[in-house]
């Protein structure tokens, strides 16, 4: 997968979890700003604002505009892929984008519940290096797969941490 560092208004735009889970609502699913304001449970003109973010830095695109139930002009909303395609490269991602990543975790995961998470854990010696590499080559394939007709829609937060 072909990847380049993130600019500084990009790393700027995914530095807010509720950016971060915009992104992933409509990865597959072209949303409406009123519809991913009733998701995140925010007001529209709270999401609105994150969502012109996103489209300004190319992280979201508009899809073909449609009548809603009113007769109200609606503009979907859907997410390009390129979070998954930037690296840190020569701009780091600022501690307040690690966080934000963490906290969009621990939001989707409350609205699910600990129940419904399929959850793995291992302490073990490795080459930090060759299992940060085996791991970025699985997901990428996931990324850029097709999405399988039959397949459950999942998401995947993966963390390494000290295991002193």
């Amino acid at each position: 997968m072909e990847r380049r560092p993130a600019t500084d208004d990009e790393a700027a735009a995914l530095a807010s979890a509720v950016r971060l889970r915009i992104i992933r609502l409509t990865y597959d699913r072209a949303l409406t700003n009123k519809e991913i304001a009733e998701r995140l449970g925010k007001d529209p003109a709270t999401t609105l604002h994150h969502v012109r973010k996103l489209v300004a830095t190319g992280f979201l695109e508009p899809q073909e505009e449609r009548t809603g139930n009113r007769g109200a002009r609606e503009i979907p909303y859907k997410s390009t892929g390129l979070s998954w395609r930037l690296t840190k490269g020569d701009i780091p991602f600022s501690e307040q984008t690690s966080e934000a990543v963490f906290q969009a975790f621990l939001s989707e995961v409350a609205e699910v519940g600990p129940a419904a998470m399929k959850q793995f854990r291992l302490v073990t010696r490795v080459d930090p290096e060759e299992l940060k590499r085996r791991l970025q080559t699985l997901l990428d394939e996931l990324a850029t797969e097709p999405a399988h007709p039959d397949g459950e829609r999942v998401a995947i937060y993966l963390a390494l941490y000290p295991g002193d």
